[in-house]
């Protein structure tokens, strides 16, 4: 039986993916330390959620390793967190989505890595949600003009717009809806 990968999701097939074999050489135990990667370098929000945040001592000297020397940068770490051979997971692809939003990310880099990763398909999606939310965000129009126009999988494969951010029900002027990106809470590697 083939496992779940995201590519089997999106009906296509899994490669060999060099991101994914740079942070095994890493001593990256993948997907589990790049999500607790993503967590040392902001992504707070994630911090404890999902079943692979259990750590692991053996992983978690690896980890602050490869955090400390910044061996793995933030493009690197969003692309591989939304990689397609990996097993599919939405709480992943939420931690991808705040990665590549990080501060100091290069769009023209993540673009390049998407295509070496074949995984376009996603970082579009992810974009054109983040365009949604943040239309004022050049970040956000720039991924998008660089990655192929390329058909949109269904929404049940990958997470809604909904899921990539923290809203508010009520504020200090009534009953309103307000969305906010989660991103990294501080700058890091990029």
């Amino acid at each position: 039986m083939q496992p779940d990968t995201l590519a089997r999701r999106l009906g296509t097939t899994t490669h060999v993916s060099p991101l994914l074999m740079k942070a095994r050489r890493l001593g990256l135990r993948v997907p589990g330390d790049l999500e607790r990667l993503a967590v040392q370098r902001g992504c707070r929000y994630y911090d404890g959620a999902g079943d692979s945040m259990v750590v692991r001592e053996e992983s978690h000297a690896a980890v602050a390793a490869v955090n400390e020397a910044t061996l793995l940068s933030n493009n690197e770490l969003a692309v591989a967190l939304l990689s397609m051979g990996l097993p599919h997971s939405q709480h992943r692809l939420r931690i991808g989505a705040a990665m590549l939003a990080a501060e100091g990310n290069s769009a023209s880099k993540l673009a390049q890595l998407a295509r070496h990763e074949r995984c376009e398909t996603v970082v579009r999606h992810i974009a054109l949600c983040g365009r949604q939310v943040e239309p004022e965000n050049a970040f956000w129009t720039e991924l998008i003009r660089l990655l192929p126009d390329v058909a949109l999988p269904d929404v049940d494969v990958l997470p809604h717009l909904t899921r990539f951010v923290a809203m508010t029900g009520f504020t200090r002027r009534g009953r309103e809806t307000i969305m906010q990106w989660i991103r990294p809470t501080r700058s890091a590697a990029a």
